[in-house]
């Protein structure tokens, strides 16, 4: 009688090592992408159409103002506060968070500017010009900080270049 071995079988071990590596890829390509995918919020106001209250218009209202050859700097009170001309075919950022800096320190506890870009005001204009009017970079002892400006942004349309004219002549007809 012949005796019939039994081989030993035993179970094949897994095999983890393709995982393993694609995991030491994987993670440090999404960690990167993180930091690239950041975005930031910003808390617009837009104008509702209601009636304006006599409260609302006594109050202090910065505007600026972004035409395609200038950006104007007013207020609702003493009218153009500064108009910034293009230097080179751009507008002037610097110069823009210069003013906004004087105003802040005639008036501290203003919050809120409204900012009316025209029609052909392209994005990244107002994405600079609304950088510009929320804060500035300040050193505190010895740490650069952003220091507020008017962090309140609502938007609105720029008046047309000829719609005071035209309220002129059809005033006087």
């Amino acid at each position: 009688m012949r005796r019939k071995h039994r081989r030993l079988r035993s179970e094949p071990d897994l095999d983890i090592t393709p995982f393993m590596n694609l995991m030491i890829v994987l993670v440090p390509v999404l960690l990167l992408n993180m930091v690239f995918a950041h975005t930031s919020v910003l808390e617009l106001n837009f104008p509702t159409g209601d009636s304006i209250t006599t409260e609302q218009t006594e109050k202090l209202q910065i505007q600026v103002v972004i035409h395609s050859d200038r950006i104007v700097v007013t207020d609702n009170q003493d009218g153009v506060i500064k108009a910034i001309a293009q230097t080179g075919g751009k507008y002037d950022f610097a110069r823009l968070k210069e003013v906004m800096k004087e105003l802040k320190s005639r008036v501290p506890d203003k919050r809120d500017v409204i900012i009316l870009p025209s029609q052909n005001t392209t994005y990244q204009a107002l994405v600079t010009v609304m950088d510009a009017v929320r804060s500035y970079d300040a050193v505190v002892a010895g740490n650069l900080v952003k220091a507020e400006l008017f962090p309140e942004i609502s938007l609105g349309d720029a008046p047309l270049k000829g719609a005071k004219e035209a309220q002129n002549v059809g005033a006087q007809t």
